[in-house]
């Protein structure tokens, strides 16, 4: 195919309308769709396919190691590519809504453990195929001052997506009749149809996407070419060695951000169906214990549900307390507010608290999904957006990757399996990234 060239000179990218911004961000809706199903439900998955505690953070080693390899290549590609009908990042939104659908439609059907953590490598490899160049995407086509606004409503999406999927297996059950009992003994039926729907809603919305938004040309060349791209991985490591010195220091309060939010994936929801309801995923079926497990998993993820609908809401005021605040201060307080929102959980005994602990935290995830974004862009070179987007997941990753492979034996020798001491943990760690961020990040004008 040869070299295929754009020379256009800077774009000085005009204010764009409030529905343009709609369409361009909605489609990340879909994305997050599929991902909180995921990240909701797939600790209580393992167990219901008989994984003990410990073996829970190895068993999501998928997650990171996917995004570890996949984004920044993925990224590579997306700053490399220009169709003139398709655009630049928009192809590889598509390809990745396909891809996610499909394995969205086969993962609650998996017969054992090892088979539900292989669909899951799939699954979170084909969800970053779209999440990663959404984020360059926003960069790619706002301006300097309308960009924290983008992110912001991507973070609101990402809240009500997350709130809908939260409340979603218990909506199953209480308002269509959909049964909780276990399907072949493995896993409940609610649960199964949730992700059957969350395939659909991940293709409807990034199609939306993809269909009703258009992307600037490509400001210098852009090389296509039929090859195996033998300079990519020099490419990524002169990229992680030239990195901004903002980025790097937002890439330490990423890497104590992310770990903190993973104990709470990890254990929060089985944590409460054990800790605060009494239950056992291993109890014989329809015994009490068994019940009480099945209620707690569906009202923790209620509580995650009103989270995500706290960062729906509080993302419309992140602007309005940027421009007073600033963005490192506002992204400061957020994760303090988040962690202690995580500490408190520990604490509880009366399940309904949970809505105000969860609240908190939904606080802290609506500053973590726009305001690393908004500080980082400006300091990105535009012609490398897509790949220093992946690089920068490497610090969500990272700390993942080490939680899985090491949590598992902190969780059996000196946490006894307590999963709510777990979060209590991940709490600490958001507080922690909240006071570095005050003293290390720069406001940059």
């Amino acid at each position: 195919m040869g070299k295929i060239a754009e020379n256009i000179s800077s774009i000085n990218k005009p204010t764009l309308s409030f529905w343009q911004i709609w369409n361009m961000c909605f489609g990340f809706f879909g994305i997050q769709f599929g991902w909180s199903l995921q990240m909701g439900n797939m600790s209580a998955i393992y167990e219901f396919l008989g994984a003990k505690p410990e073996e829970i953070p190895g068993l999501w080693l998928a997650a990171p190691m996917t995004g570890l390899i996949i984004q920044p290549i993925v990224g590579y590609f997306s700053d490399r590519t220009w169709h003139p009908t398709w655009g630049r990042r928009r192809p590889y939104f598509l390809l990745g809504a396909i891809l996610s659908s499909i394995a969205l439609f086969f993962m609650p059907n998996s017969p054992t453990v090892w088979i539900a953590a292989g669909t899951l490598w799939i699954l979170d490899s084909c969800i970053n195929i779209s999440m990663e160049p959404f984020r360059a995407f926003v960069a790619d086509n706002l301006n300097e001052k309308q960009r924290s606004y983008g992110y912001a409503l991507q973070s609101m999406f990402i809240g009500g997506a997350s709130f809908i999927a939260g409340f979603l297996p218990t909506l199953l059950v209480y308002w269509f009749g959909v049964s909780r009992n276990k399907i072949n003994g493995g896993i409940p039926e609610n649960i199964v149809w949730s992700f059957y729907i969350g395939a659909f809603v991940f293709l409807l919305a990034v199609l939306y996407t993809v269909f009703k938004s258009k992307e600037y040309p490509p400001q210098e060349s852009v090389e296509i070419s039929t090859g195996t791209n033998k300079h990519i991985f020099t490419e990524i490591w002169t990229s992680i060695l030239q990195m901004p010195s903002q980025m790097k220091r937002l890439a330490i309060v990423q890497f104590l951000t992310w770990p903190g939010l993973f104990l709470m994936w990890f254990y929060y929801s089985t944590g409460v169906a054990v800790n605060i309801y009494g239950g056992d995923a291993h109890a014989a079926e329809n015994s009490k214990e068994a019940i009480n497990f099945s209620r707690g998993i569906e009202f923790a993820n209620s509580t995650s549900a009103i989270l995500n609908l706290i960062t729906f809401f509080f993302s419309f005021s992140i602007p309005f307390i940027v421009g007073k605040i600033g963005n490192k201060l506002t992204h400061t307080i957020c994760l303090i507010i988040g962690g202690l929102g995580l500490i408190s959980v520990n604490y509880i005994h009366e399940p309904s608290l949970l809505f105000l602990s969860m609240s908190m935290v939904g606080i802290a995830w609506a500053s973590i999904l726009s305001m690393p974004y908004t500080m980082l862009a400006g300091s990105i070179p535009p012609t490398k957006m897509g790949i220093y987007m992946g690089i920068f997941n490497f610090f969500i990753v990272l700390p993942e990757i080490i939680a899985s492979l090491t949590f598992g034996k902190i969780m059996n020798d000196y946490l006894h399996n307590d999963r709510l001491l777990a979060v209590l943990i991940g709490g600490f760690l958001l507080v922690t990234a909240g006071i570095v961020c005050a003293f290390i990040v720069r406001e940059e004008k």
